[in-house]
């Protein structure tokens, strides 16, 4: 039978597991919208002003 390795001790997981304990477990990741979806919807560049003035008069 092996010899079990002794554990050190991590004050940055000790403080974590108090920090849970108290609180309790961190929320979930919120999904991100993808990208290339908002792209698509909208335009990549702003209408100019000759191109709203010239589409105002042809109507």
């Amino acid at each position: 039978m092996a010899k079990l390795k002794k554990r050190t001790f991590s004050i940055t997981k000790a403080v974590k597991a108090n920090a849970r304990a108290r609180v309790g477990s961190p929320p979930p990741e919120k999904v991100l919208p993808n990208t290339k979806d908002k792209a698509e919807t909208e335009p990549k560049h702003k209408k100019t002003l000759a191109d709203l003035l010239s589409k105002s008069a042809d109507d």
